[in-house]
């Protein structure tokens, strides 16, 4: 499936140290360009993310987005309690040799180690934050071949344009020749000496050799068959979509630079115009 280098897709997962929210989205680039933000306490897990995005994208400047939201009550404290109970312990001992000793709660709870935050589990985090970058780099990767659906359609419809203009050049080109060898040989007749037959015959031959656009023609067919069979494929292609389109602009070069009539002129340029047409849809493609 075709796939356009540009998407968005984003998502949000549930745990119990918070909501993680994920974005994802690209742009073209030439290669893999991948670009991060994330809280530090889900640094370690980058390396795995970076492995997970590569494996479904080949080019494009991706920028993965990742967050942390607590939930209220989300950072809530834990009463150790055996701390605790050796304090009061201690506190008993010692009322007897000091009588006037008090101890509030508030100042229990503000000795070390009586309240604890419940920690983060990081290999439990890591599997969270994995499963909810599946769900959207899934998302990210069906909205790329939604988008890559499009633009294979714009390209097939120019050049569908392009095997019509190629074809109008070979219906032309009986014409043309004619019209060529009958301009020539009114030339030759004009002269004020006259020319040897077979002279004048040679003199036709390499005259219309230099008009003939068989080969570029026919070499122009064949990119269009093979764009065609290109855009068929399931792997990325669009490094190999711009090779072509090289081919294609070519062989149009050629055919504007042989031309010697009006009607094979005007075909170039629109063969030129849809050939920057499909380059443009070109650069989105991954």
């Amino acid at each position: 499936m075709i796939r356009s280098m540009t998407a968005f897709a984003a998502g949000e997962r549930s745990t119990e140290w918070g909501t993680l929210a994920c974005e994802l989205r690209a742009v073209n680039h030439r290669f893999l360009e991948l670009g991060t933000r994330m809280p530090e306490e889900l640094r370690s897990v980058e390396p795995a993310l970076r492995e997970r995005i590569s494996a479904k994208v080949s080019r494009g400047k991706v920028d993965l987005g990742l967050r942390l939201r607590s939930v209220e009550g989300g950072g809530e404290l834990q009463l150790n309690r055996a701390l605790l109970t050796q304090l009061q312990g201690l506190a008993g001992e010692l009322r007897g040799g000091f009588p006037e000793l008090r101890a509030s709660l508030t100042e229990l709870l503000q000795f070390p180690g009586v309240l604890q935050s419940r920690g983060v589990d990081p290999a439990a985090l890591q599997a969270e934050v994995l499963t909810l970058l599946d769900t959207v780099l899934a998302e990210f990767v069906a909205a790329r071949e939604r988008e890559g659906a499009k633009l294979v359609a714009a390209i097939l419809e120019r050049v569908d344009g392009v095997a019509a203009l190629a074809a109008e050049v070979r219906s032309l080109m009986p014409a043309i020749r004619d019209g060529q060898r009958a301009k020539l040989q009114a030339r030759l007749a004009d002269l004020p000496h006259p020319v040897e037959p077979g002279r004048m015959e040679q003199e036709l031959v390499l005259w219309l050799q230099k008009l003939d656009v068989d080969e570029e023609l026919d070499r122009l067919d064949s990119h269009i068959d093979e764009i065609r069979r290109v855009l068929a494929q399931r792997e990325p292609v669009g490094r190999r979509l711009d090779f072509l389109l090289q081919e294609f602009n070519r062989e149009a070069n050629t055919l504007g630079s042989k031309s010697v009539d009006r009607r094979t002129s005007q075909v170039a340029i629109e063969l030129k115009v849809l050939i920057d047409q499909i380059r443009e849809q070109v650069q989105n493609i991954e």
